[in-house]
Parts: structure tokens; sequence; C-alpha cells
């Protein structure tokens, strides 16, 4: 590998891998469109296509899964964008109409996931059906679309780790990242002669982390103990991984006046919440309780829980 690197390169040196020209964006009839926006397109019809067969395969009507995706978009991006922005106010309070700028990036998937769910319990009312049911047949799609969506990130080159030699160690120009990503370590290891860094790809080791997660889901699926129980998985799961990936990142979202990750500390929470709720539910189900939760309850039930 040359000690010099153009703009648009990406290397995995110790991989052999090294790509050339990759571009953030590509134009059509004159129209520049960012590959992020495409990545995190394609991620959601593919979660949506995952939650609809889900539903078939479990005798629910997927026309409840069409209709809710449209406002469980809707709402996600806008929890994304909120999320980032509240955490990164400095970088906007000067400026707010770059508020509305998403093209390089700046969505918070914990933001997301917070409209989603909340989405997903107002329609769920409204319509008469079961939240942990379609929980349930919804978060596995959730959870691949953050698999392809950490792509998104690959392409812009942001949501990168700290300095790194090891196996997975990416390389990327300096030029092609944002500076207030580049950390102190990462400056310090920066060869004199080099216009590169070197680093973690934690986008890469979340979008694998998402996968496993993704395939014990749609394993478990037919299996489950009670309604809600996947989404407690992903919960538990993914805020495991995301608590130990975010330690690595250097564009952490820090809770105000401290140094402290907020995402590393609502993933903790999650996965303790998560286990728990586990653990107490299926007790509760043989104590004979809960029982808008069992399995084989109809999901249009005429008492859904309150």
């Amino acid at each position: 590998m040359q000690d010099l690197m153009n703009a648009k390169d990406i290397a995995f040196p110790h991989l052999g891998i090294y790509l050339e020209n990759v571009p953030k964006n590509f134009t059509v009839f004159g129209f520049t469109i960012a590959f992020y926006g495409v990545i995190i397109g394609f991620g959601v019809l593919a979660g949506l296509l995952i939650a609809v067969h889900n539903a078939k395969r479990s005798g629910q009507n997927p026309d409840d899964y069409w209709d809710f995706a449209i406002y469980a978009i809707i709402f996600s991006i806008i929890g994304a964008r909120l999320y980032y922005v509240i955490f990164e106010w400095e970088n906007y309070k000067d400026d707010l109409l770059s508020i509305f700028n998403t093209r390089n990036g700046g969505m918070a998937i914990y933001g997301a996931v917070i409209g989603a769910f909340t989405t997903l319990f107002i329609y769920s009312r409204v319509k008469k059906r079961n939240p942990f049911q379609m929980g349930d047949t919804a978060v596995p799609g959730l959870i691949l679309g953050q698999v392809i969506g950490r792509w998104g990130n690959f392409m812009n080159r942001e949501a990168f780790g700290e300095y790194t030699d090891n196996l997975f160690a990416m390389r990327l120009p300096v030029e092609a990242v944002r500076s207030r990503d580049i950390s102190a370590g990462i400056a310090e290891h920066m060869v004199e002669g080099t216009n590169y860094i070197q680093v973690h790809p934690t986008f890469l080791y979340e979008s694998a982390w998402n996968l496993i997660i993704f395939v014990g889901m749609m394993f478990y699926f037919k299996k489950k103990k009670f309604h809600g129980e996947i989404c407690l998985i992903y919960f538990a799961g993914y805020g495991l991984g995301r608590f130990l990936i975010e330690g690595l990142r250097t564009d952490q979202l820090l809770i105000p006046g401290t140094g402290v990750a907020v995402s590393q500390v609502l993933s903790l929470a999650l996965f303790v919440a998560a286990l728990a709720a586990i653990a107490i539910v299926r007790k509760k189900l043989k104590e004979g309780k809960l029982g808008y939760l069992k399995v084989g309850r109809e999901e249009t039930d005429k008492n859904p829980p309150k």
C-alpha cells in the first residue's frame, strides 16, 4: 500500500483489500443521490419484507405491517435525527437549517428505535392489535435493516473507532472523514508522510453482530415462549453488542456535561432490563398471569392490554 491514498480510497491492508474510488454519491439526470440514503432505503425495504414474511408464517394479516410501516418509517427518521441533534446541539445551534441536512449522516439508531416502538404502541392500540405480537413480528426486520444500514456509514466514512492494527484495521484518507472524528489517539498513530488514518471498522463489527442476532431471531421465532420475547431478545442482544462496540467509537454522543456515552448507558440498561423482563414474564406465565402475552392468543383479542 502506498503512503498516500486518494480521497475516495478505502483499504483493509491486513486482509489484502484495497478499494479505489469508492464514491459517497452518484448522479442521475443531474440529481446527486447519496449512497447512504440508498442503503438505508434498501435496509428499510428488506426489514419490511421480513416483517410481512413473519406475519404470514404466524397467521397474521400482512396488510397490517404494510400500513404500520408508513407511519413507522416517518417517525423513525424524525426520531433518529432528533436524537442525534439533541446530543450534538453544539454543532447545530448556530445553524438551525443544517438540522434538516441529513445527506452527510447524522442519524442515531436509538432515536429511530424509540420512534418505531412509540409508533407501534399507538398503532396497535388504534387498530386493536397486540403490540407485543406485532413487535415480535417486526423486530427481526428492524435489526436486518440495521445490518444493512451500517454499510451506509461505510460509504460515508463515519462510525469508525480508535486506532488499531488488528486483522480488520481499516485505512481512510484524512480528507474523507470529519475532522472531529479523528481523536488524539488516532492522530498520534498517523505515520509521517502519509495522509490516512487506521481505525477500527466499528460499523462492520456492529453489522456482523446484528446479523448473528437476526439469524437467531428467525430460528427462534416459532419457538418463543410469549409475545414480546423476540423484542426483549433484540434489546438484550443489540444492547450488549452496542455497549461493547460503542466504547471503541470516536463519534460518541455524550451525556451533556459528562464524558459518558449516552448509547453505552442506554445499551447497558436495555441489556439488563431485557434479561430481567424475560425471567419475570416466564415466571408470571407459569403462575397463570399475563395471559395476553401467551402465545396462541388471538391477535384481535377483545381485551388488549391497556
